[in-house]
């Protein structure tokens, strides 16, 4: 081999070095900043503190599944570091399997974020922006031009919730699908509910809405996307967005059950199921921590566009204190602090995931039997912050949602 061809050979093998070892998805090159920032909130983290909340939270959550039948996963972080996670109870009633920190849920609303941050990638790489409205990216939408990705994003499009207004328009034998609730309401063109960016109400429609663009910009089906551009990036191996057609993928999951007096009653898939971006994601509290450091380190999105989904966007909520961001619950303190935050509930299950950017903490508690254990989050939340808890300890932070009313 002569030296131009050893030269071009060595040429050849950087770029591999380069761009092989990635896989598709999203990235950002590192952040020196970003980095210098987390190694600053590391610094603070003291083994023999973090020890002495791991026991409190033990003791709280070994109470809690005696007391109200608590049944689920939790892992507990503060400056970037696990401090404490356990699983709690069965995976499968039938089979008797256990519960592990690598057992995989139904996140529910949770989901809702990733939807949002699958947005945001798209703002970030000029394909849309929050004020493009909708029926720029879905032809034939047949409502007020008024409507925005961000009146989507922020629950203020007005539009009705799909699972009602279309009841009667689709088949509930086979599954429900994006693209079908675009084609109903193009079709059908349900009354809104009210004037659009007037209001704040939690509704599914518009996570599906969301779901759909992202399909219809990126060319992929929203199952892909998300995982090559956010389940891959951030290293969640175990995480996947529900697909009907591969059931198989369930294997491994919880099963979600809804106590009775008689026992407990599986609750069961229906056509609902099929539709992606409002719920649908399953994952573990390991996989949810992967999901928490992503978020800190610039890994899927900008910090720049997590502080605009940080943001309250609502001036004139119901609750003054309780507002959303773009995918994110956010409720106000007594001492002017924001809660990052969502809930689920879905087809019993049950969680709750703080998100706390501030030092790089998180709380995540993923269950699979829908009860009131999360009732008591704010526990949880006083453990973590001793020093707050006076804030936490004066009422429950999850909104008032019920699964009947798809406020999930």
């Amino acid at each position: 081999m002569n030296r131009r061809s050893l030269a071009l050979s060595i040429l050849a093998s950087l770029f591999c070095m380069a761009s092989c070892n990635n896989v598709p998805g999203h990235f950002f090159a590192k952040n020196s900043a970003v980095e210098k920032r987390n190694d600053s909130i590391a610094s603070l983290f003291d083994p023999k503190i973090a020890q002495q909340k791991a026991i409190k939270l033990d003791t709280f959550f070994k109470t809690l599944q005696k007391k109200t039948g608590f049944n689920g996963t939790v892992l507990v972080a503060q400056y970037g570091k696990i401090i404490y996670k356990r699983a709690f109870g069965i995976a499968n009633n039938f089979t008797k399997a256990q519960l592990s920190t690598r057992t995989p849920f139904q996140l529910a609303s949770v989901s809702k974020q990733f939807t949002a941050v699958s947005i945001l990638q798209l703002m970030e790489q000029g394909k849309l922006k929050l004020d493009d409205r909708v029926e720029q990216h879905i032809p034939g939408f047949p409502y007020d031009s008024s409507i925005t990705i961000r009146s989507l994003l922020t629950h203020k499009s007005g539009l009705p919730n799909y699972a009602y207004c279309l009841d009667k328009y689709y088949d509930k034998k086979a599954p429900l699908t994006n693209a079908k609730v675009v084609e109903l309401f193009n079709k059908i063109k349900p009354g809104i509910d009210y004037h659009p960016n007037r209001q704040f109400h939690y509704n599914n429609t518009n996570y599906i809405l969301l779901a759909y663009i992202v399909e219809r910009i990126s060319g992929k089906g929203f199952r892909e996307y998300v995982k090559e551009n956010i389940f891959t990036p951030a290293g969640m191996s175990e995480s996947f967005v529900y697909d009907p057609q591969h059931p198989e993928l369930l294997k491994k999951s919880a099963t979600g059950y809804q106590p009775k007096r008689s026992g407990l009653a599986v609750v069961g898939f229906d056509h609902l199921d099929g539709v992606t971006g409002d719920k649908g994601i399953y994952s573990t509290v390991e996989d949810m921590f992967l999901w928490d450091q992503a978020l800190n380190s610039e890994t899927v999105v900008k910090l720049s566009s997590l502080a605009e989904a940080f943001t309250p966007q609502h001036t004139k909520p119901k609750v003054l204190a309780t507002n959303y961001g773009l995918g994110w619950r956010l409720k106000q303190l007594e001492n002017g602090e924001w809660l990052t935050y969502h809930t689920g509930w879905w087809h019993g299950f049950k969680n709750y995931y703080l998100h706390n950017q501030k030092d790089n903490s998180a709380i995540i508690i993923l269950g699979n039997m829908a009860n009131h254990s999360l009732a008591k989050v704010n526990i949880v939340q006083s453990i973590l912050y001793p020093e707050k808890a006076k804030f936490f300890l004066k009422g429950e932070n999850l909104p008032a949602e019920s699964e009947s009313s798809g406020g999930n």
